[in-house]
Formats: structure tokens, C-alpha cells, sequence
């Protein structure tokens, strides 16, 4: 991405969502510059038949509002990072969680992939620019990204690109792809009314 310094800082909020246990906490810890703000609890036996844990055996915390970090681009391009959580009974927030931002990446693991169709449908819905990020569980990614376009049904100008959610570079790469392009959508309506 080239960017000139304008002297001028533009800041933008994007939303990171995508199924249960994904790793959007995950990827938000590993890019943010600062110490992210999370709102992990421990998960408990009130969750049991609830949140389905088979995919992640390990897991023992979960989102229940959102997670926060910042990065600097480059010197005058910072964005804001907002978590979703991932069980459908926290839903309800999605609609604040989503309230200015340009874009969203949608965070998915290809072994659970019917668990990203709400949060796609919900930012198609609300016409939200979003990508897919295939996130690369131990380093391995199973299925390439032109067959997870197709198994998800997406239009062919969403981004479809590969991650992996503990690697700040990987991240970092995701959201600069996300941000170029929301611009590019921009441009292009813009010259479709010109």
C-alpha cells in the first residue's frame, strides 16, 4: 500500500467477526500496538449445549462484549480494531459494534465454515464492505481461497485472503487488503456518479 503523508492522521474503524472460537481475539491481540482491550470470560457450565467447544477442545475463554486495539499504518492512517464475539445470544451488540465503520474482515476457519454465514449476511445486509480472512490454524491452510469463495456463495469482488491470526505481519497485511478495498469501492462509486 504507498501512501504519501498528508500531515493530516485519518482514523478508521473496522470490525473483526466471524464464528465461535475463530480467533478474532487472537488476531486483534497479535497486530494491536497497544495492549487490547478484551472482555474474556471464563467459559462455564452454563455454556455446555450452548457453545459448541468439539472444534476447539483447548478453548476456556470467550468474548462476551468486544475486543479493542489500535494500529498505525503508516503515519497518518490508524485504525480501530473492534471484535465482535462470536455466540449468536451476543448479538444484540453487533448493531453498536458496526455504528462508523468502513469495512469489516470476516474471520474464518475452514473445519467450521457454516459459522461465518450470519456475519457475512449481516454486513451485506447493512452493505458493510468486508473481506474473508482464511485463518491458517497451525500454519496449515486446508482449502485454497477461490473453492471457500465458492463453498460461502460470495460476490467475486469480496476479497477472499489467507492468514494467520497469532502473526502480526499476516494481520497486518489482511487489514491493509481490507482498506484498499474500501477504497477502491469508494473510487468507484465515485466515478460511477461523476
Amino acid at each position: 500500500m504507498t501512501h504519501r503523508s498528508s500531515g493530516r492522521v485519518t482514523s478508521a474503524k473496522i470490525v473483526i467477526a466471524g464464528g465461535f472460537g475463530v480467533g478474532k481475539t487472537t488476531l486483534v491481540g497479535s497486530v494491536s500496538e497497544i495492549t487490547p482491550l478484551t472482555t474474556e470470560a471464563i467459559m462455564t457450565s452454563a455454556g455446555v449445549g450452548v457453545d459448541d467447544t468439539a472444534q476447539v477442545p483447548g478453548k476456556t475463554t470467550t468474548t462476551v462484549a468486544m475486543d479493542f486495539g489500535r494500529i498505525s499504518i503508516d503515519r497518518d492512517l490508524i485504525l480501530y480494531l473492534f471484535g465482535t464475539p462470536g455466540q449468536t445470544r451476543f448479538w444484540f451488540m453487533w448493531d453498536e459494534l458496526v455504528r462508523g465503520a468502513i469495512g469489516a474482515v470476516v474471520l474464518v476457519d475452514t473445519r467450521r465454515l457454516a459459522d461465518c454465514f450470519a456475519a457475512i449476511d449481516f454486513f451485506e445486509h447493512r452493505r458493510l464492505p468486508y473481506l474473508i480472512a482464511i485463518n491458517c490454524f497451525d500454519g496449515v491452510q486446508y482449502h485454497n481461497p477461490a473453492d471457500v469463495r465458492e463453498a460461502l456463495a460470495i460476490s467475486t469482488d469480496v476479497p477472499v485472503v489467507s492468514c494467520d491470526a497469532r502473526t502480526r505481519e499476516s494481520t497486518k497485511q489482511v487489514l491493509i487488503s481490507l482498506v484498499e478495498y474500501v477504497l477502491s469501492m469508494r473510487r468507484s462509486r465515485t466515478a460511477a456518479h461523476a
